[in-house]
């Protein structure tokens, strides 16, 4: 710690190597507006492993490591994350979502109001690739830049913000709710709470643009989805879903088509990522009705595996923007 002033929000990172890994993400922390109140608490397997830079996270109002040995779901690790900070407000982040410049301060302005959640809007931080837009879509569709600001039903997952204690009083619960973000955001509006998209909060998102990586990412997605939402549910009602599950395609494709004809939206790529989408889609309903038939099995540890290091799941072309851009900002 570097200062013993109450943090005004937690900022979440996990990293399941070392810390040159969400070394990019630290780097648009650094440049906030408000940087002087936030603290970083990264969950991470081991602080000797770690290798942080304690200069750039001196920049801070306080930073922490939490050691959380061998990392296999991300979910389990950002719980961690949650009852080792010390804001009242926390918020996740990712290896490959950049925050713009005022975007903590624009959380912690929309906290000061009795929000259980307030999200982000949602940039494609490599809209080159078509591949890239057929993921952004499908996981962030509602919320992509520009998007107006106001009360939603459910929020960008693994990129909102939460009232700590309102995280909490999940106990044991929270790392099963945290596993699809969707199912947290369901619940606390039946339990009252309300729940907020702020514009004034961009984040840039890295997305998948090479298409067989696209194609695991979607199935693991559409099972870990399917399995959490159900796991309370009776074999009828489980049984039910299976059946139907050749429909969610179809259901998903038109919301997403009303999303990208919104204002402000790529209409252009309409024509263009038809049928990217519509495989997409398949591949996740079909993951999604593997989890209401069978459970997870290991799509938790799968997905967490493609949460980090995002180079990796990029284009031949992405990954040269990635790697000139990320050089010239090294030098």
């Amino acid at each position: 710690m570097n200062n013993h002033n109450l943090p005004a929000l937690s900022v979440i990172l996990v990293t399941p190597d070392r810390y040159e890994t969400i070394r990019e993400t630290i780097r648009h922390l650094r440049a906030q507006t408000v940087k002087d109140k936030l603290e970083i608490v990264i969950v991470a397997p081991s602080l000797q492993r770690l290798d942080i830079n304690k200069s750039e996270l001196n920049e801070f109002l306080s930073f922490r490591v939490v050691e959380s040995g061998s990392i296999k779901h991300f979910a389990n690790a950002r719980a961690t994350g949650v009852h080792e900070a010390r804001a009242p407000v926390v918020v996740f982040v990712e290896d490959h979502s950049f925050p713009g410049t005022t975007w903590a301060e624009a959380l912690i302005k929309a906290h000061r109001q009795p929000w259980a959640a307030v999200g982000p809007v949602i940039c494609n931080a490599n809209p080159g690739s078509l591949m890239s837009w057929t993921n952004l879509l499908i996981e962030y569709g509602p919320w992509l830049d520009p998007t107006e600001a106001g009360m939603v039903d459910h929020l960008p997952g693994h990129n909102s913000s939460y009232k700590r204690k309102i995280l909490l009083d999940y106990g044991p619960a929270l790392e099963v709710m945290l596993e699809a973000e969707s199912i947290l955001h369901w619940d606390l509006r039946a339990k009252g709470h309300q729940l907020c998209l702020e514009p004034a909060a961009k984040t840039y998102h890295l997305n998948f643009s090479s298409v067989v990586p696209s194609i695991g990412l979607r199935f693991n997605v559409g099972r870990l989805f399917g399995s959490t939402r159900s796991r309370n549910w009776s074999f009828l009602r489980r049984f039910l879903y299976v059946t139907g599950a050749p429909l969610i395609p179809f259901v998903r494709l038109s919301r997403l088509w009303r999303e990208l004809r919104r204002p402000g939206r790529p209409k252009r790529l309409m024509p263009h990522i038809l049928p990217m989408v519509v495989a997409a889609l398949v591949v996740d309903g079909f993951g999604e009705m593997i989890g209401y038939a069978l459970g997870m099995g290991k799509a938790g540890e799968n997905i967490s595996i493609m949460e980090s290091h995002r180079y990796h799941y990029l284009n031949k072309q992405d990954k040269e923007s990635f790697a000139s851009t990320n050089l010239s900002r090294s030098q």
